[in-house]
């Protein structure tokens, strides 16, 4: 069998030399002479007997051949990185840490539940938890910034074990001035009172997720403090019910119902953003906060807070 022409170091050369804009910022970046990638990607050009870049001024730019064969090249580099991690993972042992990324709407019973199962086994490996909310978790996953990460959302692309599905509700203070209205109340009446939300803590956040119809919304970071604004009396707020079951037992805060708005609800994932990466220590860990609640016990209790496995 004849051998390749072509090998994965002029390939990454050549990706380098189109990711930075041209031969100097590539040897740089690379630690090469600007000869000495010129002359690869020449080479690279007579095996192949196509053109792949025209140089206009100090800078690069790919043919439509070039264009096509980049592509289809960075699978090529992508899959022999995976490649040689995985070989990697065959003789490593147990991380010495792991990173979690956890969607905040995910209940925190379930985590420490699962973590506290873990820890006997944990032979001394470091938990990292990141809180994430919306697309914050999709960053998680997409730059492989996470061991595991627990998302609200799923990129395109992947997939993930579905944990359970949380229901929000929509509540103000008992003295708000919606919860002195006949229910269910109108979309109008919301329009007109000032909303809280919670921040996308994404790179780019989405920011038209959700009912966003309020004139005037206030911008927290965390269901604590849109808590606080909403016990002065201030505002709305949508919440997952099991954040305000205490509130609600006690009076503090109510529930209101809309005209023509059915209950909200949203899936929470647990996924590898990079299986081929993953130790034993965080495949124990997965396995656990996949299997953790579901016991009959746990299930009735997360029922009652509107969480269903």
């Amino acid at each position: 069998m004849a051998g390749h022409k072509t090998t994965l170091e002029q390939w990454r050369i050549l990706q380098a030399v189109v990711d930075h804009g041209g031969y100097f910022h590539a040897a740089e970046v690379l630690h090469r002479s600007q000869s000495s990638l010129n002359h690869a990607v020449k080479k690279l050009e007579h095996q192949l007997g196509v053109t792949l870049l025209e140089v206009k001024g100090r800078k690069a730019f790919l043919t439509s051949a070039g264009e096509a064969l980049l592509r289809r090249s960075r699978l090529l580099t992508d899959t022999a990185e995976a490649l040689e991690v995985l070989a990697e993972n065959f003789d490593m042992g147990w991380e010495p840490e792991l990173k979690i990324a956890v969607e905040v709407i995910y209940p925190r019973e379930l985590l420490f539940r699962a973590l506290a199962k873990f820890y006997p086994e944990s032979r001394g490996t470091r938990i990292r938890i990141m809180d994430s909310v919306l697309t914050g978790g999709q960053d998680h996953i997409l730059n492989k910034t996470a061991d595991l990460v627990i998302a609200g959302m799923l990129p395109k692309g992947y997939i993930g074990e579905t944990l359970c599905q949380i229901e929000f509700v929509l509540v103000v203070h008992h003295s708000h001035q919606l919860a002195q209205l006949e229910q269910p109340i109108s979309q109008q009446a919301l329009i007109n009172q000032m909303q809280v939300v919670i921040k996308d803590n994404g790179l780019k956040p989405d920011e038209s997720r959700g009912w966003l119809k309020s004139e005037q919304r206030w911008t927290v970071d965390s269901f604590e403090r849109a808590k606080q604004i909403l016990k002065l009396g201030l505002g709305f707020c949508w919440l997952p019910r099991h954040e305000v079951l205490n509130e609600l037992s006690q009076g503090l805060l109510v529930e209101l119902s809309v005209q023509r708005y059915s209950n909200r609800t949203g899936a929470v994932f647990l996924v590898i953003p990079n299986p081929d990466h993953l130790g034993p220590g965080g495949q124990r860990l997965y396995e656990i906060l996949k299997s953790e609640g579901q016991t009959t016990e746990c299930q009735q209790a997360l029922g009652q807070m509107g969480i269903k496995l």
